[in-house]
């Protein structure tokens, strides 16, 4: 017990709680928008046009009156939204399609690498526009663009931890045993990739907020006038000098909402790589080798 307790308290470090606490906050404001802005996202007060910053509105109005904090609040719910859809979509095929290939290997593995190359010889965000040109503009189509665009790097990692594991004594023993190749896919190796597939997953949310924002921005993505980080970017830009709230309020929110993603999964993946892990100072560890001697 007592080594459990060490190790959740070498997990919850500062960085990580503090991730933890922001992204909370980001969503319990998106859900919880109708109570707590007083005002409709999508109603327009012409006679309180690009109004600045007050006690009546916290971050001003946009062109057409209406309240940007609330529009904020009610744009986070269709980013975080948006943005976990696309992480389902590339977790529901990149992930059997890295485990598959990285366990039978040969012709099945080659064919699932070069479909995947195929993808990868262009640039994430430019295959994507790629595809909502082909689709349509919407919200829809840009989350399945960018789900499609997204299972080659996640198929790739876990096609190398399941390469990794499946040579590993306790998948010749499941083997001998008896056991179907699905039953250690799912049952055994699977798990074991899983805390490093998680890394991965919280950096693409950061990725996919980014992107979708910039689709949005482009007019590829969110239409108007559903509230979304990226189009209020591009609907506040060319009022940035009579007006920079329009821009700085869903700028910052994009920001902060990214970077705690990223540091959030920058520190999973130390806690998960015992070489990348800060060693305690030497005051304290000397305490600690005292204390192992005296026991």
């Amino acid at each position: 017990m007592k080594k459990k307790k060490n190790d959740i308290g070498t997990f919850f470090t500062a960085p990580i709680v503090i991730s933890l606490v922001i992204i909370a906050l980001i969503v319990l404001m998106s859900i919880f928008a109708p109570i707590i802005g007083p005002y409709d996202p999508d109603q327009m007060d012409m006679l309180n046009a690009l109004q600045g910053p007050s006690l009546a509105h916290l971050f001003g109005t946009d062109q057409v009156g209406r309240d940007i904090f609330t529009r904020l609040m009610y744009g986070a719910r269709t980013t975080l939204l948006s943005a976990l859809l696309v992480v389902v979509i590339s977790i529901i095929i990149g992930i059997p399609l890295g485990v598959i290939s990285g366990y039978y290997g040969g012709k099945i593995d080659s064919v699932i690498m070069r479909a995947e190359d195929v993808l990868l010889a262009f640039p994430a965000l430019l295959l994507a526009f790629l595809f909502v040109a082909s689709f349509g503009k919407g919200i829809a189509n840009a989350i399945i663009a960018l789900g499609i665009v997204y299972v080659p790097m996640l198929s790739r990692l876990t096609r190398s931890l399941t390469l990794m594991e499946k040579n590993k004594t306790y998948v010749e023993s499941a083997r001998s045993i008896g056991f179907s190749d699905t039953r250690i896919i799912f049952r055994h190796i699977l798990p074991n990739c899983i805390p490093t597939i998680i890394a991965q997953l919280t950096l693409d949310i950061g990725y996919a907020i980014l992107d979708l924002a910039a689709m949005s921005f482009l007019g590829l993505g969110v239409q108007p006038p559903t509230s979304d980080w990226g189009a209020m970017l591009e609907e506040g830009r060319q009022y940035i000098q009579s007006n920079p709230a329009l821009v700085f309020a869903p700028g910052l929110a994009i920001i902060i909402t990214v970077v705690t993603f990223n540091v959030l999964s920058d520190n999973i993946q130390m806690y998960l790589d015992p070489t990348q892990r800060k060693l305690p100072p030497f005051k304290k560890l000397k305490k600690m080798a005292g204390g192992l001697v005296e026991e």
